[in-house]
Parts: structure tokens; sequence; C-alpha cells
């Protein structure tokens, strides 16, 4: 706006200095002056109004939008495309809304987005020992209004967001956690963090992601001795899948073989109880005959008995003073020969 009101004055003053000199005479110096004279206010008219139809569009790319204000007001938010606007009055101003990324804790050779400040890196854990952790963050602009108004430096203000999340959620772990099995819940919770204080903070900035690059203890022994607890562990991991997978090759087996063991110890069990109902009713029908006639019952048992004894016995009768048997058969008495 400044330059076009200097731009007028300057028309206008040419103007009157070219019409000022061409009033000197008929010379041909002076027709000079007098067609520049009439000429510079029709070209200052051209350049204004060229000026005024130039000023008046602009045009946004896809990974952009735009603010327009107009005397320090915001009007609206332009997406992509070509846009209008009142020249000199009101301005617009782009905010590019890609993702972005910054590395926490290091510093990436050639990036122009870079929180990584390497004058302060260690962090405290829980049970009080140091650790080096770097952190690579991604974030877009979501709130160009905000972004370019609510704050100064926005990404002054993520950096110092994101570092005390940081830290705060690594001093709730022991350094052990943060080395080995607790860095995907450590990224979680920061994640939570950083995005609740973002969105409080209204600086017009979205987080999309927070990643764990790198964790270092800090000195050379530390992580030696880190380093011989970690292959402990994948040892110690080792072991146990192999154990696992020896119980799932021998599980199997065993559940078969005691399966098998149940069936046969059923099978059994039912079989003797079938047999002792057996016997039972055997004895039950029995015991009935001998209530109705116990001698004949008795007798009949007797020779029972004896019919399938005497089959597998060699007998041998004798009144007691007989000195030769005939036939002069040897009594075998291992055999279970009977007098």
């Amino acid at each position: 706006m400044t330059l076009f009101i200097f731009f007028i004055l300057a028309t206008v003053i040419l103007t009157a200095i070219f019409r000022k000199k061409s009033e000197s005479g008929p010379t041909e110096k002076a027709k000079r002056f007098r067609l520049l004279s009439r000429i510079i206010p029709v070209a200052a008219v051209a350049i204004v109004i060229l000026s005024v139809v130039l000023g008046s569009f602009y045009s946004v790319s896809e990974d952009q939008q735009a603010v327009v204000t107009m005397f320090g007001e915001v009007r609206r938010v332009d997406g992509a495309g070509v846009h209008w606007k009142i020249p000199y009055i009101q301005k617009a101003e782009t905010v590019d809304i890609t993702t972005h990324g910054a590395s926490i804790g290091y510093t990436i050779a050639g990036s122009t987005q870079d929180f990584g400040d390497r004058e302060n890196p260690q962090m405290i854990t829980a049970d009080m020992n140091l650790i080096d952790v770097d952190f690579y963050l991604e974030y877009k602009v979501s709130d160009p209004v905000a972004f370019l108004y609510n704050s100064e430096d926005p990404q002054l203000v993520l950096k110092n967001s994101a570092m005390s999340c940081i830290r705060a959620t690594i001093s709730d772990y022991n350094v052990d956690d943060v080395m080995t099995t607790a860095k995907g819940e450590i990224q979680l919770k920061i994640r939570e963090k950083l995005a609740e204080e973002l969105s409080s903070r209204n600086v017009g900035l979205q987080l999309v992601n927070i990643m764990i690059q790198d964790v270092e203890p800090p000195t050379q022994e530390v992580f030696n001795a880190f380093r011989s607890v970690e292959s402990a562990k994948q040892q110690a991991d080792t072991a146990i899948n192999n154990a696992n997978r020896y119980k799932n090759e021998k599980l199997p087996a065993a559940e078969a073989e005691a399966d098998k063991i149940i069936q046969n110890a059923e099978a059994q069990k039912a079989a003797r109880i079938a047999e002792a109902e057996g016997q039972v009713a055997r004895f039950n029908k029995m015991f009935g005959e001998y209530k109705d006639f116990p001698l004949i019952t008795k007798k009949r048992l007797f020779y029972e008995t004896m019919e399938s004894l005497l089959p597998d016995l060699n007998v041998v009768i004798s009144d007691g003073s007989t000195q030769t048997f005939l036939p002069l058969d040897p009594i075998n008495v291992s055999g279970g020969a009977a007098q």
C-alpha cells in the first residue's frame, strides 16, 4: 500500500515537472516534455489498473491454505485454487499444511526441521539412571489461523512441549525397561501427552507421530553392561522358546498316552464291575438254593469243586501199611500229590 502511494506521488510530480518544462516555448525539447507529460499519466493509470488486477487474484497449491486478513482481522481461510481479494486492503498469507518431521536428541545432516539440541541430551529414569533417548517427531498445521497468530514461534512451543512430555514419561520407567521392552508403551504415552499439550496451547499444530529412534547409556562402560544384560535376556528367551517347543512336541504324546491309560482303566473297571455283579448274582442264586436245600447244595458244591480239582492231581489211595504201589509210578511230592 505504501509503495502504491509512493508511485502515485512520483507520477504526479513527474507529470508536473514535464508540463512546466513544456511551457518554455515551441522548441523541440519543449514538445518532447509536453509529450512525456501526456504519456506518463496514461502509463501510470495503466500500471495501476494492471497492478490492481494482478493484486486481486492469488493461487493456493494443494499442500497449502491461505489466511485472508483485512485491517488485521481474519476474514476467511482459502484452500487450493485461485481466489480473489481486495487489492492493497486484504492480505493473503499462505501456510504449508503438509506433514513435517523433526529430530529430538540428535541432528539430521542438511535438515531444516531439526530439534536436535545435543547440549543436554540425557534424561533421568525412575531408578535414578541417566540415559540418552533420540526421537523423531512428525507434525502438521491443523489450524492456519492459530498457527499464524496465536504464537510467535509455534515450532518452539512444539519443541518445548515435546521435551517436557518426553522427560516426564521417561522418568516413570526404569532404565532396563526404556532400553528393552517398554519402548512401544513409552511412545504411546508420549504421543497422548503431547497431543493433549498441543490441544491446550492451541498453536495450530497437530502431532502426527513420535517414534523412538535410538536408546543408549551415557557411558561406554554402562553400554557394555547393558549389552551383556540384553544378551542374557535373549539367551533366556531362546531357552524358554526351546522349552516351549519341547513341551509342544511331548505334550500331545503324553496326553494321548494318558488318554489310553484312562480308557484302559475305565475298561478294566467296567469289566471288573460286570464280573463282580455276575458273581454277586450267582452267589445270590446259589444262596437261595442253599436256604431251600442246604444238604443237597453242600454236596453239589463239594462235587463240583472236586470235579474241577481232581483231574489235575495224582491220587494215591493207601491203607498206611502198603509198601509197593502198582503200577510203580513215582510219587511226585512237588507236583502236589495227595494221600
